[in-house]
């Protein structure tokens, strides 16, 4: 299984789109699927305040666990995660238009009225699905 078809996966079973890209590479990234689960589990929604994507904030958990600083005095890794933070966010507004939730929602979600407007019209199954598929592509795109 690809790691899109595995994110695709997680997110029918109806985890959220941040937990579905981070626990499609657990297994890579030596996090068990409950780590990545609950690592991931508040940054959907934009953070629930319709901020940056979950699924992208999901694919950059990814990329801080494959190139991210884990010792002060390693200032390549840190100008490496870095630089992948920028290739990936850039790549995904390239593509996407924005990595703003309530701006590719097309509504506020903070509010009870955007919300209501998201369920109407199935945006947080149908739309946050495409995101939850174009996060991993990029990655895939980017991950040297």
């Amino acid at each position: 299984m690809t790691h899109e078809e595995k994110a695709l996966s997680y997110f029918k079973d109806k985890f959220h789109c941040s937990q579905s890209v981070l626990a499609a590479y657990a297994d890579e990234l030596g996090l068990t699927e409950e780590q990545a689960l609950k690592i991931a589990a508040c940054f959907n929604a934009g953070m629930r305040k319709g901020e940056v994507c979950g699924a992208c904030s999901g694919a950059l958990m990814v990329l801080g666990m494959m190139y991210g600083q884990a010792d002060k005095d390693d200032l390549d890794s840190r100008n490496k995660t870095n630089q992948m933070t920028n290739r990936f966010l850039d790549r995904f507004k390239e593509l996407n238009g924005t990595y703003i939730c309530n701006e590719i929602l097309g509504c506020d979600i903070t509010t009870q009225e955007g919300v209501e407007y998201a369920v109407k019209h199935e945006l947080f199954t149908t739309t946050c699905r495409d995101m939850v598929a174009l996060a991993v592509r990029v990655l895939e795109e980017i991950i040297e």
